[in-house]
């Protein structure tokens, strides 16, 4: 059953994720959670890093698109400075944010790829969407207090996972073998 909280990948943050490891997985487009994955959850401003790793993906054609469970108002302005299409109020776990994003770009779901920072919404979502998955370290050690529950939970889901899964480890880039402390 904890399973389906299971990432496909673990990487210390998104900036990790070249465009040459996507191309080698056939992924057309990235999905990407806004707080604490892509920007601060508490600050809409991007970082220069941010900016760059866009950048970086619009330049090898991989599309980079804010999934988020926040308010079209919050999602909206950081996707307009970005310069990124958006979904938001995704309702992550629940399918409708995958699908939406599916069916407005026309992409198939080998073709795509989840990013986020937590296993309950994000990754138990691309699961159930049948999406490949990465797991990122949250860009801030705080979160808004209706995370803060979540991340409990995600302790225990993780811990259990990390145990009967000696080969899910945080990882320097998709296919790094070596493993990240």
């Amino acid at each position: 059953m904890l399973n389906s909280f299971k990432p496909t990948w673990m990487v210390n943050s998104i900036y990790q994720i070249s465009p040459e490891a996507l191309k080698n997985e056939k992924i057309k487009a990235v999905l990407t959670d806004l707080d604490n994955t892509l920007i601060a959850w508490n600050n809409p401003e991007a970082t220069e890093e941010t900016i760059e790793w866009i950048e970086l993906m619009k330049e090898n054609d991989i599309k980079v698109i804010i999934l988020s469970n926040n308010t079209r108002k919050r999602v909206g302005k950081v996707a307009s400075i970005l310069d990124l299409e958006f979904i938001p109020n995704a309702l992550k776990p629940f399918q409708r944010g995958f699908n939406k994003a599916l069916s407005d770009y026309n992409l198939s779901k080998d073709e795509v790829l989840m990013v986020g920072d937590q296993v309950i919404t994000d990754i138990k979502g691309a699961n159930h969407a049948g999406i490949k998955s990465v797991l990122v370290q949250p860009i801030l050690d705080s979160d808004a207090w209706n995370t803060r529950f979540n991340r409990f939970v995600e302790l225990k889901i993780m811990t259990y996972l990390l145990r009967k899964n000696p080969d899910l480890k945080w990882r320097g880039n998709l296919h790094d073998r070596k493993i990240q402390q």
